[in-house]
C-alpha cells in the first residue's frame, strides 16, 4: 500500500540523480562491508564496479564517484567500529543498575531477556520458576539493581546474536529494586498494555496469536502454533511488516489527508516512528519503517517512489547506521520477500491475468517466495510447497485483522466492558487464520514430494504466464497498439 494511497497526493514530478543501477550498485557495497567487518578489500573491490556502473548509466560519472568514495569509507570505518563493540569492554562480577533492553522470551524451560550493563548488553538467562517469573516482570526501559557476573560469549554465540548488540552473558544473584523507565517507554508499555487487555478477552491462544499478528509480539504463543506457522509457510504473518506499517498510515489517511504538506510529512514520519518503536524495533519493522519514511519523504518532495529503489535506499541507509543488521535472518527474510513482492510481483500478476483476482495475488505470493527462498534454504533448510494456497487464503484476513485490530484493541483495552463485542471480528479473523495454518502443517507432503510439487507449479505458472504474454502481442508479434 503505497503513501499516495494512505493520503492522497499527486504523481512525481523530480528524478532522481542516481541511475537505479548505481542505487542497486552502493546497497550492495554497504552490504559487503557490513559482512566483512570492514574489511578494505571486498569493498574497493565492489566500489570500483559500481563507479564503472555509474560511468556507463549516469550523466554524472564524477558525481557518482565522489559518492561511492564517501559510502565506501563510512562503510568500512562504521563496520569496523561496530563489529569492535561486539567485543565486551567489561566481565567479571557487577552490582549495580541496569536497563532491560527486550522483553523477556521464554527458550524451552528457560526465559530470556537482554540487559544494558555500563553501556554494554548482555543477555541473562533466567532459568527456574521464580527467576522467569522475576523477568517476565520486568519491561522494556526499567531499571533494575542486580548483583551477578559478566561472562563472554563463544564465537558461535556472537554471531547469532551480534544483531542485538550483545557482547556477553550475564549470571544474576540476585535483583532488588525496579525504576520505571523514560517517558517514551512507558507510553509505548501502556499502549501494548491495552492491546494484551484486549487480546485477554479472545479465547485459548487467539489472544497471543492476535497480539503476533498486530504487533509481532509472539512471546506467548506455544511452540506447536509457531511450530504450524512455520511448516505451513505463514510465519511471516506474526512478524511485523511493512503491511503492518501501511495499515497504520491508512488506518490514520482520513486525518492525514486533511493536513498540509509539511505538517502532513512531519505526522507520518512521527507515526512511522512511534509504530517502530511500538513494535520493539524489529529488523524487519526498521526495514518497512525507514522504507515508509522514504516514501513519505519522496512525496513530499514530488520525487519518484520506485519501491525497489526506495528499498535499496532504506537497506543501504540502515546497514550504515548499524552494520550489524548484516547477520540478522530476520532483516534479509524481510528485504528478500519485500524485493520479490516489488519485482518479480508485478512481472508475474500482469502474465497471469487470465486468472483474474487470483493471478495478481498469486503473482505476489510468488514473488515473496522467489524473494525469500536462498534465506529460507540456508537457515531453515526447508520452503514448504503449501505456503502458496495457505497465504492466499490467510494474508488477505490477516491484513483485514492488522487494520482493525489495532484501534479497536485500543479502544476495547481502554473500555472493557465493550470488548467482547469490538473484539469480535478478531475472534473470527483470527481463528481463521490459525485454521489455515493448522491445515497447512497437516497437507504439506514433505521431503521428495514438496519439490516434486514446486516442479508442478512453477512449470504451470510458466504456461499460464506465457499463454498470458501471448495475448499481450499483437498478431505481427509486436506489442499491441495503442487504443
Amino acid at each position: 500500500m503505497s503513501i499516495r494511497r494512505a493520503y492522497g497526493g499527486g504523481a512525481a514530478a523530480v528524478r532522481h540523480p542516481l541511475s537505479a543501477a548505481t542505487v542497486v550498485g552502493l546497497t550492495v557495497m554497504l552490504a559487503v562491508a557490513s559482512a566483512g567487518r570492514g574489511a578494505w578489500g571486498p569493498t574497493l573491490l565492489v566500489s570500483g564496479l559500481v563507479m564503472a556502473l555509474g560511468a556507463r548509466r549516469d550523466p554524472a560519472p564524477v558525481r557518482v564517484a565522489a559518492v561511492v568514495v564517501v559510502l565506501a569509507v563510512l562503510s568500512v570505518v562504521r563496520a569496523g567500529a561496530a563489529w569492535e563493540a561486539v567485543a565486551p569492554r567489561g566481565l567479571g562480577p557487577f552490582t549495580g543498575w541496569v536497563t532491560v533492553m527486550s522483553d523477556a522470551q521464554r527458550f524451552g524451560s528457560a526465559t530470556r531477556v537482554v540487559l544494558e550493563v555500563e553501556g554494554e548488553r548482555f543477555e541473562w538467562w533466567a532459568r527456574g520458576r521464580a527467576a522467569s517469573t522475576r523477568a517476565t516482570s520486568w519491561t522494556v526501559g526499567e531499571r533494575v539493581r542486580v548483583a551477578g557476573e559478566r561472562h563472554p560469549l563463544d564465537a558461535e554465540r556472537v554471531g547469532r546474536v551480534a544483531w542485538q548488540h550483545v557482547v556477553g552473558e550475564i549470571e544474576i544473584e540476585w535483583a532488588a529494586d525496579v525504576v520505571p523507565g523514560r517517558p517514551v517507554d512507558r507510553a509505548s508499555e501502556r499502549v501494548r498494555g491495552l492491546i494484551a487487555a484486549a487480546a485477554g478477552h479472545l479465547p485459548g491462544d487467539d489472544g497471543p496469536l492476535f497480539r503476533g499478528l498486530v504487533i509481532g509480539d509472539d512471546r506467548d504463543q506455544p511452540d506447536e502454533m509457531l511450530e504450524r506457522f512455520r511448516a505451513s509457510g505463514m510465519s511471516h504473518l506474526t512478524a511485523v511488516s511493512g503491511q503492518n506499517v501501511a495499515f497504520v498510515l491508512a488506518a490514520a489517511g482520513p486525518l492525514l489527508r486533511r493536513m498540509r504538506a509539511g505538517p502532513r510529512w512531519v505526522a507520518t514520519v512521527g507515526l512511522i516512528g512511534w509504530f517502530v518503536a511500538l513494535t520493539r524495533f524489529e529488523p524487519s519493522i526498521l526495514r518497512a519503517g525507514a522504507m515508509a519514511a522514504l516514501a513519505a519523504t519522496a512525496f513530499a518532495l514530488g520525487r519518484e517512489r520506485a519501491p525497489f529503489r526506495l528499498l535499496c535506499l532504506a537497506v543501504g541507509g540502515l546497514l550504515l547506521v548499524d552494520p550489524l543488521l548484516v547477520v540478522s535472518v530476520g532483516f534479509w527474510l524481510s528485504v528478500g520477500a519485500t524485493a520479490g513482492v516489488v519485482t518479480v510481483g508485478p512481472w508475474l500478476s500482469a502474465r497471469l491475468s487470465a486468472l483474474g483476482m487470483v493471478g495478481a495475488a498469486l503473482g505476489v505470493t510468488l514473488g515473496a517466495q522467489v524473494g525469500v527462498v536462498l534465506p529460507a534454504l540456508l537457515v531453515f533448510g526447508r520452503l514448504p510447497l503449501v505456503s502458496v494456497p495457505a497465504n492466499l487464503l490467510a494474508v488477505p484476513v490477516a491484513g483485514a485483522v492488522m487494520l482493525y485490530g489495532l484501534p479497536a484493541s485500543l479502544v476495547a483495552g481502554a473500555v472493557p466492558a465493550v470488548a467482547p463485542v469490538v473484539m469480535f471480528p478478531c475472534r473470527i479473523g483470527v481463528r481463521w487464520v490459525d485454521t489455515v495454518a493448522v491445515l497447512g502443517e497437516r497437507l504439506e507432503p514433505g521431503g521428495a514430494a514438496t519439490w516434486a510439487g514446486w516442479l508442478l507449479l512453477v512449470g504451470g505458472v510458466g504456461v499460464v504466464a506465457a499463454l498470458g504474454s501471448g495475448k499481450n502481442r499483437s498478431p505481427d508479434g509486436g506489442a499491441p497498439p495503442d487504443r
